[in-house]
Protein backbone atom coordinates (compact mmCIF):
# COMPACT_ATOMS: atom_id res chain seq x y z
CA UNK A 1 0.00 0.00 0.00
CA UNK A 2 2.84 2.47 0.44
CA UNK A 3 4.08 1.86 -2.88
CA UNK A 4 0.86 2.19 -3.94
CA UNK A 5 0.20 -1.09 -5.89
CA UNK A 6 -3.03 -1.58 -3.89
CA UNK A 7 -5.21 0.50 -2.31
CA UNK A 8 -6.45 -0.04 1.19
CA UNK A 9 -10.34 -0.82 2.27
CA UNK A 10 -10.81 2.10 4.28
CA UNK A 11 -8.75 5.11 5.20
CA UNK A 12 -5.97 6.11 3.18
CA UNK A 13 -2.07 6.39 3.31
CA UNK A 14 -0.15 9.40 4.05
CA UNK A 15 3.54 10.49 3.80
CA UNK A 16 4.34 13.72 4.58
CA UNK A 17 0.65 14.42 5.70
CA UNK A 18 -0.15 14.34 1.83
CA UNK A 19 -2.74 11.30 0.82
CA UNK A 20 -0.56 9.19 -1.97
CA UNK A 21 -3.42 8.70 -4.07
CA UNK A 22 -3.01 12.19 -5.01
CA UNK A 23 0.50 12.32 -6.36
CA UNK A 24 1.82 10.66 -9.59
CA UNK A 25 2.84 7.05 -8.95
CA UNK A 26 6.50 8.37 -10.85
CA UNK A 27 6.69 10.66 -7.79
CA UNK A 28 6.35 8.05 -4.82
CA UNK A 29 8.10 5.27 -6.15
CA UNK A 30 11.50 8.65 -6.62
CA UNK A 31 11.01 8.62 -3.05
CA UNK A 32 10.92 4.71 -2.10
CA UNK A 33 13.81 2.04 -1.98
CA UNK A 34 13.03 -0.99 -1.45
CA UNK A 35 15.84 -4.15 -0.90
CA UNK A 36 13.26 -7.22 -1.00
CA UNK A 37 14.01 -10.85 0.62
CA UNK A 38 14.54 -11.82 -2.90
CA UNK A 39 16.46 -9.21 -5.24
CA UNK A 40 15.82 -9.28 -9.02
CA UNK A 41 18.65 -8.63 -11.06
CA UNK A 42 19.18 -8.52 -14.40
CA UNK A 43 20.87 -10.00 -17.33
CA UNK A 44 23.11 -7.07 -17.49
CA UNK A 45 26.52 -6.23 -16.13
CA UNK A 46 26.77 -5.66 -12.13
CA UNK A 47 27.42 -1.77 -12.13
CA UNK A 48 24.11 -1.48 -14.62
CA UNK A 49 22.04 -3.54 -11.74
CA UNK A 50 23.66 -1.67 -9.41
CA UNK A 51 22.63 1.50 -11.25
CA UNK A 52 19.01 0.57 -11.58
CA UNK A 53 16.98 3.99 -10.33
CA UNK A 54 20.20 5.63 -10.58
CA UNK A 55 21.66 5.37 -14.13
CA UNK A 56 23.43 8.36 -14.11
CA UNK A 57 25.54 7.66 -11.17
CA UNK A 58 29.89 8.00 -11.31
CA UNK A 59 31.05 4.76 -11.22
CA UNK A 60 33.20 6.58 -8.08
CA UNK A 61 29.68 6.81 -6.67
CA UNK A 62 28.97 3.23 -7.33
CA UNK A 63 32.01 1.95 -5.39
CA UNK A 64 31.30 3.68 -2.91
CA UNK A 65 28.01 2.59 -2.09
CA UNK A 66 29.20 -1.01 -2.11
CA UNK A 67 32.26 -0.52 0.06
CA UNK A 68 29.57 0.29 2.18
CA UNK A 69 27.01 -2.56 1.37
CA UNK A 70 30.41 -4.98 2.12
CA UNK A 71 30.17 -6.31 -1.11
CA UNK A 72 33.11 -4.08 -3.09
CA UNK A 73 35.45 -6.91 -2.85
CA UNK A 74 33.43 -10.06 -3.79
CA UNK A 75 32.89 -7.27 -7.43
CA UNK A 76 36.09 -6.71 -8.05
CA UNK A 77 37.14 -10.26 -7.70
CA UNK A 78 34.66 -11.42 -10.41
CA UNK A 79 36.24 -11.92 -14.10
CA UNK A 80 35.27 -8.82 -15.46
CA UNK A 81 34.52 -6.96 -12.03
CA UNK A 82 31.62 -4.79 -12.11
CA UNK A 83 30.91 -5.24 -16.05
CA UNK A 84 30.61 -9.12 -15.10
CA UNK A 85 27.31 -9.97 -16.33
CA UNK A 86 24.72 -10.91 -13.44
CA UNK A 87 22.94 -13.51 -15.65
CA UNK A 88 19.57 -14.17 -15.54
CA UNK A 89 17.75 -12.79 -12.30
CA UNK A 90 21.36 -13.14 -10.72
CA UNK A 91 22.13 -16.97 -11.00
CA UNK A 92 25.67 -15.78 -10.89
CA UNK A 93 25.71 -14.92 -7.39
CA UNK A 94 24.78 -16.63 -4.17
CA UNK A 95 21.98 -15.32 -2.59
CA UNK A 96 23.59 -13.33 0.05
CA UNK A 97 25.49 -11.49 -2.64
CA UNK A 98 22.37 -10.51 -4.48
CA UNK A 99 20.68 -8.95 -1.14
CA UNK A 100 24.29 -7.05 -0.81
CA UNK A 101 23.93 -5.76 -4.36
CA UNK A 102 20.37 -4.72 -3.66
CA UNK A 103 21.39 -2.77 -0.65
CA UNK A 104 24.30 -1.15 -2.53
CA UNK A 105 21.86 -0.11 -4.97
CA UNK A 106 19.63 1.67 -2.00
CA UNK A 107 22.38 3.07 -0.98
CA UNK A 108 23.19 4.47 -3.97
CA UNK A 109 19.51 5.93 -4.97
CA UNK A 110 19.29 7.82 -1.26
CA UNK A 111 15.70 7.88 -1.05
CA UNK A 112 14.07 9.31 2.25
CA UNK A 113 11.86 6.35 2.51
CA UNK A 114 13.26 2.91 2.82
CA UNK A 115 11.52 -0.63 2.83
CA UNK A 116 13.46 -3.43 3.92
CA UNK A 117 11.79 -6.68 3.54
CA UNK A 118 13.99 -9.38 5.38
CA UNK A 119 16.71 -7.57 4.20
CA UNK A 120 19.59 -9.64 5.79
CA UNK A 121 17.64 -12.80 5.77
CA UNK A 122 20.42 -14.50 2.72
CA UNK A 123 23.42 -13.36 4.84
CA UNK A 124 25.68 -15.55 7.20
CA UNK A 125 26.11 -14.03 10.68
CA UNK A 126 29.91 -12.25 9.98
CA UNK A 127 27.59 -10.74 6.27
CA UNK A 128 25.44 -9.74 8.58
CA UNK A 129 27.38 -7.73 11.43
CA UNK A 130 29.42 -6.34 8.55
CA UNK A 131 26.55 -4.51 6.54
CA UNK A 132 24.90 -3.93 9.42
CA UNK A 133 26.47 -0.25 10.46
CA UNK A 134 26.00 0.75 6.73
CA UNK A 135 22.62 -0.37 7.29
CA UNK A 136 22.76 2.22 9.89
CA UNK A 137 23.99 4.87 8.09
CA UNK A 138 21.84 4.49 5.12
CA UNK A 139 18.50 4.38 7.86
CA UNK A 140 19.87 7.64 9.18
CA UNK A 141 17.16 10.74 8.78
CA UNK A 142 15.11 8.42 6.68
CA UNK A 143 11.68 6.52 7.07
CA UNK A 144 12.31 3.09 7.34
CA UNK A 145 9.98 0.42 7.37
CA UNK A 146 11.37 -3.02 7.92
CA UNK A 147 9.90 -6.38 7.81
CA UNK A 148 12.11 -9.13 9.37
CA UNK A 149 12.47 -11.91 11.52
CA UNK A 150 15.56 -11.91 12.60
CA UNK A 151 15.21 -9.35 15.57
CA UNK A 152 18.84 -8.53 15.85
CA UNK A 153 17.91 -5.99 12.57
CA UNK A 154 15.52 -4.53 14.61
CA UNK A 155 17.37 -3.35 17.91
CA UNK A 156 17.63 -0.02 16.75
CA UNK A 157 14.13 0.91 15.84
CA UNK A 158 12.10 2.81 17.00
CA UNK A 159 8.82 0.52 16.89
CA UNK A 160 8.53 -2.92 16.46
CA UNK A 161 5.01 -3.93 15.75
CA UNK A 162 4.70 -7.82 16.31
CA UNK A 163 1.83 -9.32 13.78
CA UNK A 164 0.54 -13.31 14.28
CA UNK A 165 -1.92 -14.52 12.12
CA UNK A 166 -2.97 -10.87 10.28
CA UNK A 167 -3.05 -9.59 13.47
CA UNK A 168 -1.19 -7.01 15.63
CA UNK A 169 -0.36 -8.68 18.66
CA UNK A 170 1.98 -6.19 20.37
CA UNK A 171 3.12 -2.71 19.39
CA UNK A 172 6.12 -0.70 21.35
CA UNK A 173 9.94 -0.16 21.26
CA UNK A 174 12.40 -3.16 21.39
CA UNK A 175 13.14 -2.67 25.18
CA UNK A 176 9.47 -2.29 25.52
CA UNK A 177 9.02 -5.56 24.07
CA UNK A 178 11.71 -7.01 25.61
CA UNK A 179 10.49 -6.34 29.03
CA UNK A 180 7.10 -8.10 29.10
CA UNK A 181 5.58 -11.74 28.23
CA UNK A 182 4.95 -11.99 24.18
CA UNK A 183 6.21 -13.17 20.78
CA UNK A 184 8.83 -10.61 20.70
CA UNK A 185 10.47 -11.81 24.03
CA UNK A 186 10.26 -15.47 23.40
CA UNK A 187 11.87 -15.33 19.98
CA UNK A 188 14.54 -12.80 20.91
CA UNK A 189 15.59 -15.53 23.26
CA UNK A 190 15.49 -18.52 21.04
CA UNK A 191 17.35 -16.31 18.48
CA UNK A 192 20.16 -15.51 21.73
CA UNK A 193 20.34 -18.51 22.22
CA UNK A 194 21.48 -19.76 18.73
CA UNK A 195 23.72 -17.14 18.58
CA UNK A 196 27.85 -17.87 18.02
CA UNK A 197 29.56 -17.03 21.24
CA UNK A 198 31.78 -13.73 20.52
CA UNK A 199 35.70 -14.46 20.32
CA UNK A 200 37.36 -14.26 22.94
CA UNK A 201 41.04 -12.28 22.91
Amino acid sequence: MIQHFYEPASGCVRISGQDISHVTLQSLQSAISVVPQDPSLFHRSLLDNIRYGCPDASETDVRRACGDANCLEFLVAMPEGLNTIAGDRGTKLSGGQRQRIAIARAILRDSPILLLDEATSALDTASELAIQSALERLMKNRTVIAIAHRLSTLQTFGRIVVINRGHVVQDGSPAELAAIPGIYRDTLARQRKRAPAPDVC
